[in-house]
């Protein structure tokens, strides 16, 4: 028998955006846990906004494992909140995903790393050089000296996990970088890209740098925000797509445009102003490389009668 170092993983009750949170526990097993094995476990949810002091009981309900790299004999145990009579907790989001295996997902998240209060490579007052040579950049005057080291960490720490992680780049703005995650399934997803977040946030504590999501953390300046570009397809877009489909799906995206900003996370307006890569909040529109659109849709696709 192995002693496995189990750590549960959820997301907290935290509004407009939760945070991660972890403990472990140890547990005895012969190999590898499957997730059949691992028990359900309490915490205290009135320290994490999910639950009053006089009674405080979060159950946590495990839905994904993955294997720990930082850790010997580590497992990374991925949850959803539940109420002590076994139903979602209003906090729990993922109960609410109508799950399609025929959906697909490349996620492309943006962040910045930042250090005493400003984006690593940031001078201690004022801005560096205007964006131009950092985005793909290479060289300590674009890079700086840890940032590189840090994402190559984190991509091996996802790999070793088996998330299926699908790239890294420097991002236009200093200090500024993108990893993407790629799944086939809603759930599936969503799930690696909150585990690789996890991984990135947990990593960076070695490095005293922390991770800012942030839409536009530097406001209204001439200094890109962050997003998280969703690529996405359908099983009925890769069989059989078409021009009249497309059009249609966008339309149906048009009209729905408002309950996705509603959902997409706080400060928008501040990012999707139209500047910076953005179409206007208050507005929809798609185009063949358009960088400004709402979705941009690649060449190939459309070369491919509409179907990808």
């Amino acid at each position: 028998m192995t002693k496995y170092k189990l750590e549960y993983i959820w997301l907290d009750g935290y509004k407009p955006v939760p945070n991660l949170r972890g403990k472990t526990q140890l547990k005895d097993y012969d190999s590898f846990p499957t997730l059949e094995q691992l028990p359900l476990w309490g915490f205290d949810g009135s320290s994490t906004q999910q639950a009053e002091g006089h009674s405080s009981d979060c159950v946590l309900k495990p839905v994904a494992v993955y294997p720990d790299g930082a850790r010997t004999d580590g497992a990374l145990v991925l949850c959803e909140v539940m109420l002590p009579d076994g139903s979602p907790h209003p906090s729990n989001m993922r109960a609410t995903i109508l799950d399609d295996s025929g959906a697909w997902f490349g996620f492309e998240q943006e962040y910045f790393f930042y250090k005493d209060g400003r984006p690593l490579g940031f001078p201690a007052t004022g801005y560096p050089a205007p964006q131009g040579p950092y985005y793909t950049g290479v060289g300590y005057k674009n890079v700086g000296d840890v940032a590189r080291k840090i994402v190559e960490e984190h991509l091996d720490l996802c790999l070793f996990a088996g998330i299926n992680h699908e790239g890294i780049n420097a991002e236009v703005a200093k200090g500024q970088w993108e990893f993407q995650i790629f799944g086939k399934g809603s759930k599936k997803a969503a799930d690696e890209m909150w585990m690789a977040r996890y991984l990135l946030e947990r990593l960076t504590e070695k490095y005293g740098v922390d991770i800012q999501y942030h839409c536009k953390p530097l406001g209204d300046t001439d200094w890109n925000g962050s997003g998280m570009h969703a690529n996405f397809s359908t099983t009925y877009l890769r069989e059989i797509g078409g021009k009249a489909y497309f059009e249609a799906l966008m339309a149906a995206f048009k009209a729905a445009k408002d309950d996705h900003i509603a959902v997409y996370g706080p400060d928008n307006h501040m990012r999707l102003t139209g500047k910076h890569e953005t179409a206007a909040i208050t507005d929809f529109t798609y185009g063949v490389a358009d960088r400004g659109a709402s979705i941009r849709v690649p060449h190939s696709f459309v070369k491919n009668d509409y179907k990808g």
